[in-house]
């Protein structure tokens, strides 16, 4: 029996990158995954498809996290494709990289309404039904530079800082109907986004981890994976980087 089987997941922006590597990671440990997209559907049937060949289930759903009536959708799906829901990992996220002084003010809704609206609108749907099961897991991915900002990063930083916000707030609210928030926080980690760095840039980052490394999607999966267990049942209100040591606080 894996440790996650039985329980249903849902994960936002898991087409591709880190939130790809999540849903396939909680597949693997047994979890049933909503593997939620809005633009490449071809790429989140790709996931589907390697999760069932592994023997796990799973369905692709379509949706905006910025629009209640897409959240509700996919949630819904969920509960009655797959049996409920019992994990939501909030990895769906979008950057407007641009210095505030030339920072659009639509750019920085459209940051902040994907990355920070969407996370709550997912996880006010999300912990209906997980109250009335009295069992939940809400993981939401932030990023470091919410605790140290970012030249060029001032709509995406705030939007993270905004999560670990509402992470904890909602572990408050939630705690005694055996539901627990967290978040991850990761650093540089090898993706198609970082890949395409420049090369100053990246070195720059690098310089700043005592690791001396990025880190690999899989870093970041087995610690959702960690948290969306029973193991971690007394953990809640809590940010767990993974970021080499980048941020030690």
């Amino acid at each position: 029996m894996s440790r996650l089987d039985g329980r249903v997941a849902l994960v936002t922006g898991a087409s591709r990158g880190i939130g790809r590597g999540i849903a396939l990671r909680l597949a693997r440990d047994g979890a049933a995954v909503a593997v939620n997209y809005r633009f490449d559907e071809a790429a989140a049937d790709q996931v589907v498809a390697e999760i069932a060949g592994a023997g796990g289930r799973a369905l692709s759903v379509s949706g905006d996290v910025a629009m209640a009536a897409d959240v509700a959708s996919m949630v819904n799906r969920a509960v009655k494709e797959l049996g409920g829901i019992h994990i939501l990992v909030n990895n769906a996220g979008i950057a407007a990289d641009m210095l505030t002084v030339r920072l659009s003010e639509e750019d920085w809704d459209r940051v902040v309404d994907t990355d920070l609206k969407g996370a709550f609108l997912t996880t006010k749907a999300a912990l209906r039904p997980m109250m009335r099961q009295r069992w939940g897991r809400i993981i939401n991915i932030a990023s470091v530079v919410a605790y140290t900002g970012n030249a060029g990063q001032a709509s995406y930083a705030a939007a993270k800082a905004g999560m670990v916000g509402l992470t904890k707030s909602v572990a408050r609210e939630v705690a005694t109907r055996g539901i627990t928030a967290n978040a991850v926080a990761p650093g540089l980690i090898d993706t198609e986004m970082t890949q395409r760095l420049p090369e100053e840039i990246r070195t720059w980052m690098l310089d700043q981890i005592p690791m001396d490394k990025p880190g690999a999607v899989d870093d970041v999966a087995a610690a959702v994976a960690f948290l969306a267990g029973d193991e971690a049942s007394y953990i809640t209100g809590q940010v767990l980087n993974v970021d080499g040591g980048m941020v030690m606080l």
